[in-house]
């Protein structure tokens, strides 16, 4: 589909035309150049409600926490991370495909639309359960480190649970992500722009929701030791059957094969996120963790998630895998032109760094009215949480440009080979850096004993 615009400026002396101008846009993908505005209004609804709802996911964290299975079961506060990471490592890829693929034209056809979306997600729910065991087994790992022996009751629940959430929310999101995208393209409104941040508004909420509810049902079962090895294989055998739905469309089938590199190393990462998390989430000194986390963590992976799945469709439309255009010849380029040239990819960037800031103060507040004594709320705190939060998003847009071109240079599709590793450094980011704030907040507040702090973090639990 062909979308042509033309402007006529008129121009009058009196009732006299003395002249006149016209500008023609011409784009062969039905995509037109978007204005600062248009883009700043677009993103910054999603946005909103995005925070939100991983607001409401660190709300939820923080009452969850207490549970006797989350107590029990303590790699399940390092499975946090990686499992709500998911969102980002599945589903906003998800999106950054159908994205693409909407821009682009390819799912105006009704049966073609039908093969992208079904191969689409049986590719997820693929990735999704053999990724949440290897999540699971990952969080044990990690686990053991610190602990001398295991309880098989406990592995079953964390594996059992790790899988089923993992499915259940990849086929619930994937669904809303394949409406979003189709409403989008029917309204006109860009996809990019919406598809990813609305996936993380009910992504981060509905993960840890199943989390808690599925290894909670089966902690208190977990007497009937056949039930969860039962169900996690019941859920495994599926996986033949996406396989042969996702060998309807043979460049799916692409990704089914040398797609999981990316996953599995972005899980990895986020689990180093999540053990930082389990270290520190029962300390007095890091007072509101469990609600911030999610907040830091999402929004950073929110905005640099918009920013490659942009860069990608721009790639797409204008160039060819393998060849990059001459603005982008440079693989690791200069910071200001990433964030202050006029190219369409650098004005997207000064739009979501200019949405960080205040994103942010309207979530602490929101937080801080909820859950009242629950989050510091000191000036030197909220100082240094922004700074942090600023940083983050800094490091992951410039990163997203350079991963972008190097991708795209080796002839790969970012949507698949970039968004995973980018929310997974987000994630060890956002917790390394929320972590920092409440220790140089603890030490500048002069409440501090570090060596004591130290030890305390470093020590093994008996």
């Amino acid at each position: 589909m062909v979308v042509t615009q033309l402007s006529l400026e008129f121009r009058f002396q009196g009732k006299k035309l003395r002249g006149f101008s016209c500008e023609l846009t011409r784009s062969p993908h039905g995509v037109l150049p978007e204005s600062v505005l248009t883009t700043t209004c677009q993103v910054a609804i999603p946005i909103l409600l995005s925070g939100l709802g991983m607001m409401t996911a660190g709300l939820v964290m923080n009452t969850v926490q207490h549970w006797s299975v989350f107590q029990e079961v303590k790699d399940l506060l390092t499975l946090v991370p990686p499992l709500v990471g998911l969102k980002g490592n599945l589903e906003m890829t998800l999106a950054s495909r159908l994205s693409t693929s909407a821009n682009t034209g390819q799912i105006d056809d009704r049966q073609e639309r039908y093969r992208i979306i079904s191969s689409n997600l049986a590719v997820v729910q693929v990735q999704a359960t053999i990724v949440g065991l290897l999540a699971a087994l990952a969080s044990l790992l990690l686990g053991v480190i610190s602990r001398e022996e295991l309880d098989w009751t406990k592995v079953a629940v964390l594996c059992t649970s790790s899988v089923i959430t993992a499915f259940l929310a990849a086929l619930a999101l994937g669904i809303l992500m394949i409406c979003i995208v189709i409403g989008a393209r029917k309204f006109g409104v860009n996809p990019d722009n919406i598809a990813t941040p609305i996936a993380a508004s009910l992504g981060d909420l509905i993960t840890l929701s199943i989390l808690a509810l599925i290894s909670s049902f089966f902690y208190r079962r977990r007497e009937t030791w056949y039930l969860t090895p039962l169900v996690c294989v019941g859920f495994m055998a599926l996986t033949p059957l996406w396989i042969f739905i996702a060998k309807q469309n043979p460049p799916i089938m692409k990704i089914l094969k040398y797609g999981w590199f990316p996953i599995i190393l972005a899980m990895v990462i986020s689990s180093f996120g999540g053990l930082i998390l389990s270290r520190t989430i029962s300390k007095h000194q890091f007072k509101g963790m469990a609600v911030l986390t999610p907040v830091i963590c999402g929004v950073g992976g929110n905005l640099v998630a918009i920013q490659t799945s942009r860069i990608s469709t721009f790639l797409h439309m204008w160039s060819t895998p393998g060849v990059l255009p001459v603005q982008m010849k440079r693989f690791w380029p200069n910071p200001c032109l990433i964030f202050c040239s006029s190219e369409v990819n650098s004005v997207s960037a000064r739009v979501l760094l200019f949405l960080v800031i205040p994103g942010h103060l309207i979530f602490f507040y929101l937080i801080c009215l909820v859950e009242g004594q629950a989050v510091t709320s000191s000036k030197v705190f909220v100082l240094l949480y922004l700074v942090a939060a600023m940083i983050q998003v800094v490091i992951l847009l410039y990163l997203a440009e350079v991963m972008v071109r190097l991708t795209w240079h080796q002839a790969l599709d970012p949507d698949n080979h970039c968004i995973p590793y980018l929310t997974g450094l987000g994630d060890l980011l956002g917790t390394s850096l929320l972590a920092l704030c409440f220790l140089l907040d603890w030490l500048l507040t002069g409440r501090a004993d570090l060596a004591e702090l130290v030890s305390e973090l470093v020590s093994v639990p008996p």
